[in-house]
């Protein structure tokens, strides 16, 4: 395809398509051309919702020539094995996260798209939103001068209490670190650069959770991971990071501040779009409270990674959301799993790409590809 907008399949109808499907349709740049799931009713039902011409399996979504970008919306463990069917059927791959789960299959999904010719991207994209980009550009201002270190805290009790399918959010590939961690490892990395070695401790509160809500309600199941993460960050440019994540906590907490040598930044949740952004600076002796700092750019939610990625493939520049980003993250939240059973200081292999701010006016519903 030589130019217009991007045709786009959605692979997996649960829960977070509709978040996808509600952004995406709004994107005069993409074309959602096909649902897939291994649910047939559900893939319907979410087409049909959304104006979608095709819905079936993931063959039939594959099979719609106009097709460019595969979004992979499955669980975790099915990553990797739709990411590569689909790019054996010469399309784009754009996933949820984590990558994968093991970096070594990570490194695959990326080993074939570069034999074919083919991107990757990955989720989190809410680094691209207003919140963290204002925050890209006040560190880049340098607003609270170098940065020194991280204070970066997510816990609560649990999505059990609200989510109707919870147990794979407590297998192998989810768990605090990997379902909630990489908003906030992939803002970390994208605004200080990647991480060079780490330590970690971890523990599990309960070997069984009770679901909460929907027609499951009252069903045990039991919890295959860490339910509290504690790790400590050394990145290449220098800042240490202290990083909590736990679905052990009665009490919800969602922060990160990253402290330089003129100041404090207090940045936005990370599985957000939005603000607020704040800051404590140093050069104001008199200043005692934080202060609101603008906040600019696109809340257009989940699907502007893939909207980036569809504007950089017309354009044959790189897109920011990466496979490269995505493997660095999947590699630090391994390695920090590793240090934790291990008792010991471990490094990373992996680089992550310098990951440029969006530029000034970019507009998801303004159309550009023509």
């Amino acid at each position: 395809m030589s130019g217009g907008p991007v045709g786009v399949a959605l692979v997996g109808a649960g829960v977070i398509s509709t978040q996808y499907l509600t952004a995406l349709s709004t994107f005069p740049d993409i074309r959602v051309l096909a649902v897939a799931d291994l649910d047939a009713e559900r893939a319907r039902a979410q087409a049909q919702a959304y104006g979608v011409p095709v819905h079936g399996d993931v063959a039939a979504a594959l099979a719609v020539p106009e097709v460019e970008i595969v979004v992979n919306l499955t669980i975790p463990a099915a990553h990797a094995e739709v990411a590569a069917e689909a790019l054996r059927a010469g399309k784009h791959v754009y996933g949820e996260k984590p990558l994968a789960l093991a970096p070594a299959d990570g490194a695959k999904i990326l080993a074939e798209a570069r034999s074919r010719g083919l991107r990757v991207g990955s989720a989190p994209d809410t680094f691209l939103g207003a919140g963290l980009q204002s925050a890209a550009r006040a560190l880049g201002a340098g607003l609270i001068g170098e940065p020194v270190s991280v204070a970066a805290v997510t816990q609560g009790p649990g999505p059990e209490s609200w989510h109707p399918s919870p147990e794979f959010l407590f297998q192998h590939g989810a768990g605090p670190l990997f379902d909630i961690g990489p908003y906030y490892l992939t803002a970390l990395v994208s605004l200080l650069g990647p991480v060079t070695r780490v330590s970690a401790t971890a523990r599990q509160a309960r070997s069984h959770r009770v679901i909460g809500s929907g027609p499951k309600a009252g069903t045990t199941f039991a919890v295959e991971v860490p339910t509290h993460v504690h790790a400590l960050l050394d990145f290449a440019s220098g800042p240490s990071a202290s990083a909590t994540f736990s679905f052990d906590s009665a009490a919800p907490r969602r922060m990160i501040e990253i402290t330089g040598t003129e100041g404090v930044l207090s940045l936005p949740d990370p599985n957000t779009f939005a603000g607020p952004l704040r800051i404590r600076a140093l050069t104001d002796p008199g200043e005692q409270e934080w202060r609101e700092l603008p906040v600019t750019g696109t809340t257009a939610g989940r699907g502007i990674g893939v909207l980036d990625m569809a504007r950089g493939l017309r354009g044959d520049v790189p897109h920011r959301a990466s496979g490269e980003l995505a493997l660095h993250v999947l590699e630090l939240m391994s390695t920090v799993t590793d240090a934790a059973q291990r008792h010991e200081v471990l490094g990373l292999d992996s680089r992550a790409p310098v990951v440029e701010t969006l530029p000034d006016g970019w507009d998801p519903v303004a159309a550009t590809l023509t």
